[in-house]
Parts: structure tokens; sequence; C-alpha cells
């Protein structure tokens, strides 16, 4: 791999109940359990949503990458992701659902262009074969 940019964070705390902050000082976020955890919905965020919120934007990237290629518009497009974690027979694991719309585009086409995203997008590639990823094309 060549590469193009890394990110640096730091987690101070107990974990999922503590601080992250990036290197460069651009995110810094107060980290808490969620309920369904044993934690009590504190003030801070939690890596799931944290997750969600990446992989939303990256596939929204890709999306819009595959879109140009191919000479369609995504104008008023959006990505709803929903990072679930759960027990699975040795621990916790975690299931992604991604539903993509696309105002003004058929669903066929709205499908295509994301089983084309979900190919080149770094976030799919790094969750393939290791957790449930769900796509949900939904025309506008």
């Amino acid at each position: 791999m060549q590469v193009k940019y890394t990110a640096e964070a730091t987690v101070e705390g107990e974990g999922r109940k503590g601080r992250g902050r990036t290197a460069d000082g651009r995110l810094d976020v107060e980290l808490s359990v969620p309920k369904g955890l044993g934690g009590d919905d504190g003030p801070g965020t939690n890596p799931e949503q944290l997750f969600a919120v990446g992989y939303a934007a990256c596939f929204h990237g890709a999306l819009k990458k595959v879109a140009r290629e191919s000479g369609a518009s995504l104008e008023g497009s959006t990505i709803d992701a929903k990072v679930s974690i759960g027990s699975v027979e040795d621990g916790l694991s975690l299931a992604v659902e991604l539903n993509v719309t696309v105002p003004g585009k058929p669903q066929e086409e709205v499908q295509k262009l994301v089983e084309a995203a979900h190919q080149v997008c770094p976030y799919s590639r790094a969750t393939r074969g290791n957790i449930e990823v769900t796509l949900n094309a939904v025309a506008g």
C-alpha cells in the first residue's frame, strides 16, 4: 500500500468511557458507554457512532466517485448508516446497514451505483468478509 494519509488519535480514560482526540486537534470527543452495553448513555459519543459517521462519509465519497465516472448525478444524495454491536459465539461483533438515497433516480440505477461503490470504498474493503454489511438502495 502506498500511504496517502494517516489519521492519528489517542484515547484516554477507561476505553469506552474517556476522551478521544486526534493528533491535529480537529476532533476532541468525550466517550460514553451506551445503555445497551451496560452504560448510562452519558453525554459523550461511542465507537459505534464514530464508525457509522466514518463509514457513511467514506461510502458517500466512493458513491460520488463511481457516479462521476459513469456520468450520473447524485444531487441531494444521502447515506444513513446504522452500526450495531451484539453478541456472537466468541464475544462481540459489529453489523452495518447503509441506506443510500438518491433523489430522482430509478431504483435499479441507484442499486448499480451502490454495488459499484461497495467495491471501491475503503471501509467496505476493510469489513468485507469480517462483518455483515447490508446495503439498501433507496430511489427518491
